[in-house]
């Protein structure tokens, strides 16, 4: 972190700004909660940083034990990188934090974002109490990517990767989701323009649908 301007105050928060504050520093952390990235999959994720910021953030993450790169096993054989497990510990100060700045009156919800941010904010906006008694593993394919999204027992899980029996599942375009979950899009709307492709329980995937509201505005 040479050279970087920095607190240097005796104050745990200052101390964490000093590691993650920069700018796109702690959006590199959003991109990898949900796995390892190549450093091309890190910039479709992060449009607005240029190629030469990102390598220094990764470079100041991973400096900061942050974050760390290696090679995936073959047949991939890619360099990726991934948070360490100090790393990702960051996990609930950036769930919290959108939860927080949905609130903002100001949000732009019609802004881009990518598919990551997106998934991710169904754990900020997650409503238990509209969970209630509703219990369901489904397959979220977005743009390809896999994930797997559970709710049980008023809570919710969300990891990449297939699930193992999902009872229902939902294939779309992260702006189609982003329409359903937050806009006036409905299913069957996008069912039948083929912008959604759902398999099982139809009832299913429209219930976990509205489980993620938004907030009101902060006055």
């Amino acid at each position: 972190m040479v050279g970087r301007r920095k607190y240097d105050e005796g104050c745990a928060v200052s101390h964490a700004l000093d590691l993650v504050g920069e700018r796109w520093a702690l959006l590199v952390v959003r991109e990898l909660l949900l796995g390892p990235k190549r450093f091309t999959d890190l910039r479709a994720g992060i449009t607005g940083a240029s190629s030469d910021v990102l390598t220094t953030r990764l470079r100041e993450l991973r400096e900061a034990g942050i974050v760390y790169q290696h090679r995936l096993p073959p047949p991939a054989g890619s360099q990726v990188y991934e948070l360490t497990a100090w790393g990702a510990e960051l996990e609930p100060v950036i769930t919290d934090l959108g939860r927080w700045g949905s609130r903002s009156p100001s949000m732009p919800h019609n802004a881009h974002s990518s598919i990551d941010s997106l998934l991710l904010s169904l754990r900020s906006l997650f409503d238990p109490e509209a969970a209630h008694g509703f219990n369901a593993t489904i397959s979220l394919r977005i743009e390809g990517r896999p994930f797997r999204a559970q709710v049980a027992d008023d809570e919710f899980h969300l990891s990449s990767g297939e699930p193992a029996d999902p009872i229902a599942t939902l294939d779309t375009t992260r702006q189609t989701l982003a329409d359903l979950l937050y806009g006036p899009r409905r299913l069957d709307d996008a069912r039948r323009s083929g912008q959604a492709t759902t398999t099982g329980p139809s009832d299913v995937i429209a219930r976990f649908l509205k489980l993620f509201p938004l907030p009101k505005p902060a006055e």
